[in-house]
């Protein structure tokens, strides 16, 4: 292959010239932030926040008078705080994940660890073995609710990871030394319990053997389960929300046939289900509710930004949520929690050029005091904005994403197209996006587009990406690129793909199928030979195959015809790829492989291993490495700032 290297080097001399000077300074954007999650105390004496550290996240208690954290919880490395309850005024529950990676999507343990506010009597409460009779089983807990007229226990759904309990326990827990009551069996297995206002469990969802969804219901604990819901009969999920405060109406999301999912009321009575809300575009994000946390009263939609639609605007949460937007206006806001008098609410503020900030609310006051930021480093004024933007595949399929560009830029720019992770319920969302920041700062048009698949736009848009990898997800993300282009956002000649992860895979595939429309292909931990992926070993092997059936494809011979390292020979254009040698979700052995198709076909490529890390950096020494050399590697070809 013959790739003119000199006319090519005189060409982009002369189109990047505008840049040559600039550096980006990359620390801000590796440091940790100062906390992830905050909320008081019943009393409002105490402060329990996440805090992420290199490598693990873990739970400190801080007293509000003299911000001393007494108490502390860390479940080691790779390991994060999953959620956090106050469970009386002086102890804490926490859940705990592990991740092995910053691109590994977090995977609950099933552990409970718990503390009092001074750090005394700090254990776990419920391990990942327990004995069922006289042997010892593994086992998994989740939280269902804090119980707060209880200050000793908890209540738990309790299921087993192998096959010796065949349906989920509803358990009591206490919250001291992790005795366990059972309260009821779950109808079905690996059930999610939802409690009405008053705590009585009142529905149970989950999967059968055919991993079709079933939601069941009961009256009260002395009733038998009756199913309400079988999705092999319905064609849709409906997941229990919450009961009303009358105890007989209850709150569901429910998938639609077309379009976004909607919230409906359901009459436990006579089944009558009525729609409350629904947005023309995307699903419930997030539920609010009432103090207290038990009764739903409204929703979070994630769009162009963050919105609240209630279902009764003049509720006391409605109208304090107005209260709070009319006072950070701009910004997304959510109330983490309160003190049991409804004095005090933890407000967290976020938008676009804001990573979050946490004020101590106070309702009679109205004042808010700002209690900590999350990067108190990073000036808003100095980050790029991000707008929302649609478009249409060409089978005519609506398409969302989010534009970033560098401030006060001006015509069409060097662009990089982001694919996200994932891919299948994983979407983009308004928020700081780190690596768009830094884009945008070395001078790039950065574009994230969430493709058929992506979460967030209902049932029929997530299931059009079955077995479409290679195929209509892949076009998507042509589609807009050449909408960029149409729309004089991107300079035709400088276009680059980069991902992590799928968008590793979709960013090697891009540039295989349209080998002209590209200028290079950056992949991060990627996913590149599917028929490897069908038969590696993981933490995840029987999801793995379940999951390449259902989205991927059967076929191991017709996954050569999608694999990126099957199609080196197409590619044309320069390659960075980069790897962790303890990845177990896209091992190293992908990267190889893909590098070696790469040299065998004569394309050029640019490789960096680091051993010792996972499914993405988590060393910040490794995180400063890798992102210099991406920068230096799009600078080479498009033309964007390097590293500092």
């Amino acid at each position: 292959m013959e790739w003119g290297t000199r006319s090519v080097g005189i060409l982009l001399g002369c189109l990047l010239a505008p840049w040559a000077h600039a550096q980006v300074d990359l620390e801000p954007f590796l440091k940790q932030d100062v906390l992830e999650t905050l909320k008081i105390s019943p009393t409002g004496e105490y402060y329990a926040l996440t805090v992420p550290l290199e490598d693990q996240t873990i739970l400190a208690v801080q007293r509000r008078s003299d911000r001393q954290v007494t108490a502390k919880i860390s479940a080691g490395a790779d390991s994060i705080i999953d959620d956090v309850w106050w469970v009386s005024d002086e102890r804490v529950v926490v859940s705990v994940a592990k991740k092995y990676g910053s691109r590994d999507q977090p995977y609950a343990t099933g552990e409970l660890y718990a503390t009092n506010v001074d750090g005394t009597v700090r254990r776990q409460i419920f391990g990942r073995y327990g004995l069922d009779g006289n042997e010892l089983q593994p086992r998994a807990a989740e939280l269902v609710d804090p119980m707060p007229n209880d200050p000793r226990k908890v209540l738990i759904s309790m299921y087993a990871l192998d096959t010796s309990m065949p349906n989920t326990r509803l358990m009591s827990l206490d919250a001291y030394n992790g005795s366990l009551d059972t309260l009821a069996t779950a109808p079905i297995r690996r059930a999610d319990f939802t409690v009405d206002a008053t705590g009585e469990v009142r529905f149970a969802l989950g999967a059968g053997e055919d991993n079709a969804s079933k939601l069941y219901h009961r009256a009260n604990g002395d009733t038998p389960w009756a199913l309400i819901n079988d999705e092999n009969a319905t064609r849709r999920v409906e997941v229990p929300l919450g009961f009303a405060p009358d105890g007989r109406t209850a709150y569901l999301q429910v998938e639609q046939r077309e379009g976004p999912d909607a919230i409906m009321a359901l009459d436990t009575v006579t089944g009558e289900r009525t729609q409350v809300l629904r947005d023309a575009v995307v699903d419930p994000y997030r539920i609010i509710r009432a103090p207290g946390g038990r009764t739903p009263v409204g929703s979070f939609f994630m769009h162009d930004k963050l919105r609240t639609v209630f279902f009764d605007d003049k509720s006391e949460t409605a109208r304090l949520y107005r209260k709070l937007e009319r006072s950070f206006p701009g910004h997304s806001i959510s109330i983490t929690s309160g003190t049991r008098d409804g004095k005090l609410k933890i407000v967290h503020i976020w938008n676009d050029t804001s990573p979050g900030d946490f004020y101590l609310f106070n309702t009679e006051t109205n004042a808010a005091d700002l209690i900590f930021s999350r990067r108190n480093w990073l000036d808003p004024a100095t980050l790029a904005p991000s707008e929302s933007v649609s478009l249409k595949a060409r089978d005519g399929l609506p398409l969302h994403g989010y534009l970033t560009r560098p401030r006060g830029s001006q015509g069409p720019l060097p662009l990089v197209v982001m694919p996200h992770g994932g891919p299948i319920g994983i979407f983009d969302r308004w928020e700081v996006d780190d690596e768009a920041q830094m884009l945008a700062r070395a001078g790039y048009a950065v574009l994230r587009l969430n493709f058929r698949g992506s979460g967030n736009y209902g049932r029929a848009h997530m299931q059009a990406a079955a077995r479409e990898w290679g195929g209509a997800m892949q076009d998507d993300l042509t589609d807009a690129t050449r909408w960029a282009i149409e729309q004089k956002i991107a300079d035709p000649q400088r276009i680059c793909l980069y991902g992590a992860s799928y968008g590793g895979y979709a960013a090697l595939m891009g540039v295989a199928k349209e080998p002209a429309m590209y200028r290079c292909a950056a992949g991060y931990v990627g996913v590149y030979d599917l028929e490897l992926m069908h038969r590696q070993k993981s933490r995840n092997a029987k999801w793995v195959g379940n999951y390449m059936n259902d989205w991927v494809g059967a076929d191991r011979t017709a996954l050569a015809d999608i694999s990126p390292t099957s199609l080196a020979a197409k590619i044309r254009v320069p390659v960075f790829l980069a790897a962790g040698g303890k990845d177990e979700i896209a091992p190293q052995a992908h990267t190889e492989r893909m590098e070696k198709a790469l040299k065998a076909a004569g394309v050029p490529v640019e490789t960096l291993y680091v051993r010792t890390e996972g499914h993405g950096f988590y060393a910040e020494a490794n995180r400063r490495t890798y992102y210099t050399q991406l920068l230096g590697f799009l600078s080479r070809h498009l033309g964007g700032a390097k590293a500092k």
